[in-house]
């Protein structure tokens, strides 16, 4: 037999050995022995396995993720009236949601105001921010995931009694605003406010309304469902919303580049459990549930 013909008859017997079912839908004999002697899969063996079958190894050095956010932010986030120490809300339950897909806990911590949140995420004092526009300057200091978890639209509220003319941004011009402390309501807008509009920024959210409601000031900058969410608790003058939007902006997961946990494996679950959070629409049964808490909660 020539070499060429004994090869191709090796390769032939190979194949025969190695064959599953066959046509009549039985093993061959040689897979057969084959699958009664071979040690079980990887698969099989995870199955096996007591605890959850999507179970994470841990990260080292990652015992633990701690998430801050706007404190001010109804249904999202606001300080838990039981321990103020706690953040509670939509994005608080996110976070739980989210330690569960990564296997890694997450804590989410009232960590001071708006802009203090900021200042700590810079410094790599917390690890995650549970929902922040996007904007450049941000982006020195910390990681976005994509896509964004929420779309959120800022508005302008005005007086009802005394409503502001507006159908485009120059007619505030000759107004005078207030808005929260280092709000972004998307790059164009913030430009052309820091360029052509009066606004004032004031420490809270429930400030800037009294500062509406009292007439000193004529519009509010804010988004529109936590403004309708501290309207309808603590009362006071009608205030309303004006369309069109200032902007629809995203509501983003984040992570600080100083986090001590910011690897190329914990980016990788955070961007593969954020794909899934936004495919399964899991957001929204939360932001039911934040609106629920949050009228169930007295006005401190």
């Amino acid at each position: 037999m020539s070499l060429r013909r004994l090869a191709v008859s090796s390769f032939a017997l190979i194949g025969l050995a190695l064959a599953g079912p066959g046509h009549d839908g039985r093993l061959s004999p040689a897979a057969t022995a084959r699958a009664q002697t071979a040690p079980p899969s990887a698969s099989a063996q995870a199955s096996a396995a007591p605890g959850p079958a999507n179970a994470l190894p841990p990260i080292p050095g990652c015992p633990l993720l701690v998430a801050s956010g706007n404190p001010q932010y109804p249904p999202y986030l606001w300080r838990d009236p039981a321990d103020e120490q706690k953040l509670v809300g939509a994005n608080a339950d996110l976070m739980q949601w989210l330690a569960a897909e990564i296997g890694i806990p997450v804590e989410t911590r009232y960590v001071g105001p708006w802009g203090r949140v900021q200042e700590e995420m810079r410094a790599g004092r917390i690890d995650l921010i549970a929902g922040a526009f996007f904007t450049l300057p941000r982006t020195e200091y910390m990681d976005y995931f994509h896509p964004a978890f929420r779309e959120t639209r800022s508005v302008i509220w005005t007086r009802s009694a005394a409503p502001v003319a507006y159908k485009r941004w120059s007619d505030l011009a000759p107004k005078l605003g207030v808005t929260v402390i280092n709000n972004s309501f998307g790059v164009e807008f913030d430009n052309y406010a820091r360029q052509s509009l009066k606004i004032s920024q004031v420490a809270s959210i429930e400030q800037a309304i009294q500062m509406l409601q009292r007439g000193r000031a004529d519009y509010l900058i804010y988004e529109d469902t936590p403004a309708e969410a501290y309207v309808a608790r603590n009362g006071g003058p009608a205030i309303q919303p004006l369309l069109p939007a200032i902007a629809r902006e995203g509501l983003y997961l984040t992570l600080s580049h100083r986090s001590r946990c910011n690897t190329p494996e914990l980016r990788g679950r955070l961007a593969r459990a954020v794909y899934k959070l936004s495919q399964e629409r899991v957001m929204n049964r939360l932001v039911e549930q934040g609106f629920v808490l949050w009228r169930k909660q007295p006005s401190p």
